[in-house]
């Protein structure tokens, strides 16, 4: 069977888009044959396209000896052409089918193109392992479910240029060859040419070139930008990735807040019917922190963190008076109902405890009949164990979990645990969306590895004006004009107002540990532009495949992309990134000099 050519027909209607009332037309549908089942005198078709499947009959009283002919031969994938009325199902509707109440009676068929069986069905919710659809990803697109991923994807993109037209954002490209800026996560680098030795890398995100676009007076601009960044991959984190990002002027940390959440509900009411309460609730980090030990908290639960150090410090337990003496903290958790939770469980939260770097985890069960049992308890005597349940509010049936340490390990692992508790008792509804702004970010943090502060946000952030004194004298303290908008406990952007003033900037990077010579190689173009009068201006992204992944509850970011890598940053349909001709290396001046251990 060779392929017929559809010279004369044309298509009237995609398959999911007839219903009832078509009733009685004659149409031409054209699509991916789902299956095929021949019950004799009687061939029935399911036939797909992205907008649905439909039900096609072909009878030989319809349309002939030689189109039933080739209706038999019909086998999965086959992509075919159909002619035929569409009549009211005489059989049973299929509820599952938006077209179940209908059908298409042939009167012609075309093959416009055979298929070989594919490797893995061709259907929603499937059980293929990963790696396979992957690998044959123009297939696994096929699928009805990812195909609606992608689809919402579009629509969700349209109504962001929508929205943010109508707010009078320009839509401006910014470079993808730039300049390497190593601060931040490292940069996929571009071998020049043209000018032999020196490299381009593609950019982390659009920072510099947004803000040196509200120098030159656009006001308000966005872009749906790619982005690359070569760190080591997650879940909801790929190598390139898309954000919607923005940025205005004249303007302060309420303005931009208040366009991008209306921005976020009208994209949650277009795409999934969901009415966000506006405005958002706000949280400080330094609350965020101490409630629920993340700046990206999950806060469709409770079992917020209880600081109990004043309690402890005078206790007998040297796990907990120890962490206290070295600076640290005690603070721990309420599992509500779990005081019987059996040891191996427990043991197993312990383990969890450890991967965010905990030593260990401390318990305390209130057991239903009022007595403690406790991995501690023979360390405290009861009035000290009582005291101890008072302050963590905790009842009969209740489990105490504890952690001691430095306050930042403390926030990390509790902050891991509560969500990890709150995963394995199911307390959380999967329709809930709760959304919150994280504000007031500490402007820098320590870092052991480089001995010196670096930027939580970016070098280009806002100090708060009331802690700008301090930037000097006590820079820990200082905090930034930051703000992060967080949908289930995931992050899903964030921006701050930026520094606008040059001797402001230059404080900043000295805060950093550059010199000014520093400060002025990596981002004396920057610098420059603040010399020409340069507008108060403020801005934010928002991660485009996060926010989809979320809206449509896909389990990981790769449901949401067309073609996404995998763990090691490799694509395993095209096989990128793979060796190159060694012309093109010579052509770059470039030699590979692989580590040792790859050397075969």
């Amino acid at each position: 069977m060779m392929a017929e050519s559809m010279k004369g027909l044309r298509r009237s209607y995609r398959c999911g888009e007839l219903s009832l009332a078509n009733v009685g037309e004659e149409v031409t549908v054209m699509g991916w044959v789902q299956k095929q089942r021949n019950k004799g005198g009687i061939i029935f078709v399911d036939l797909r396209d992205r907008a649905g499947i439909l039900q096609i009959i072909f009878e030989e009283s319809d349309c002939g000896a030689e189109h039933f002919a080739k209706a038999e031969k019909l086998r999965s994938e086959f992509v075919i052409a159909v002619v035929g009325r569409v009549e009211k199902r005489s059989g049973a509707v299929n509820e599952n089918l938006a077209t179940g109440e209908i059908e298409i009676r042939a009167v012609q068929v075309r093959i416009l193109a055979e298929a070989e069986t594919p490797p893995f069905p061709i259907e929603a919710d499937s059980k293929t392992k990963e790696e396979l659809r992957l690998k044959y990803r123009y297939l696994d697109l096929r699928r009805p479910d990812l195909q609606r991923n992608l689809m919402l994807r579009s629509k969700i993109a349209t109504t962001i240029r929508a929205f943010l037209s109508r707010e009078g954002f320009l839509e401006i490209e910014t470079p993808i060859l730039n300049k390497s800026t190593p601060e931040g996560a490292r940069d996929y680098l571009v071998p020049s040419r043209v000018h032999p030795g020196t490299f381009y890398a593609l950019p982390q995100s659009p920072q510099i070139f947004k803000q040196l676009l509200m120098c030159s007076g656009y006001d308000r601009y966005f872009q749906i930008a790619k982005c690359f960044r070569d760190e080591d991959l997650r879940a909801d984190r790929q190598p390139e990735f898309t954000q919607v990002d923005l940025e205005m002027s004249f303007v302060d940390v309420d303005d931009v807040i208040d366009a991008t959440e209306r921005m976020v509900a009208e994209v949650c009411r277009e795409a999934i019917g969901l009415n966000v309460q506006l405005p958002i609730q706000r949280m400080t980090w330094d609350e965020a922190m101490n409630r629920y030990g993340s700046d990206k908290p999950d806060t469709r639960f409770g079992m917020e963190l209880t600081d109990v150090s004043e309690i402890v410090k005078d206790c007998g337990f040297g796990v907990f008076t120890g962490a206290l003496e070295a600076g640290g903290s005690v603070r721990g958790i309420n599992v509500k109902g779990q005081a019987e939770m059996p040891r191996k469980k427990i043991d197993a939260l312990v383990e969890f405890a450890k991967g965010y770097g905990a030593k260990g985890l401390a318990y305390l069960s209130v057991m239903p009949d009022g007595s403690y049992k406790s991995s501690f308890a023979k360390f405290m005597n009861q009035e000290e164990l009582e005291n101890l349940v008072k302050a963590m509010a905790g009842e009969p049936g209740d489990l105490l979990l504890f952690a001691a340490d430095r306050l930042k390990t403390v926030w990390a692992v509790l902050g891991a645990l509560r969500c990890e508790v709150a995963r394995q008792l199911e307390l959380v509804e999967s329709d809930e969306f709760k959304f919150l702004w994280v504000t007031e970010f500490p402007l820098l943090e320590w870092s052991d590895e480089e001995n010196r502060f670096m930027a939580m946000h970016h070098p280009f952030t806002m100090p708060m004006e009331e802690d700008l004194e301090r930037l000097e004298s006590d820079p820990g303290s200082v905090r930034a004009k930051a703000y992060d908008i967080v949908l289930n406990g995931v992050e899903l952007g964030g921006g701050s107002v930026r520094i606008f003033q040059s001797d402001v900037q230059e404080r900043m990077f000295r805060a950093l540990g550059f010199t000014d010579e520093k400060a002025h190689e990596q981002f004396g173009f920057l610098l420059d532009a603040f010399k020409y009068g340069v507008p108060p201006h403020a801005g934010l992204a928002i991660g485009l495949d996060r926010f989809v992944m979320l809206l449509v509850k896909a389990e990981s970011i790769r449901e949401v992309i067309a073609f996404p890598k995998v763990k090691d940053a490799s694509c395993l349909m095209s096989e990128a990134p793979n060796v190159v001709d060694e012309k093109q290396l010579e052509e770059l001046c470039l030699a590979v000099k692989l580590p040792e251990e790859d050397i075969l």
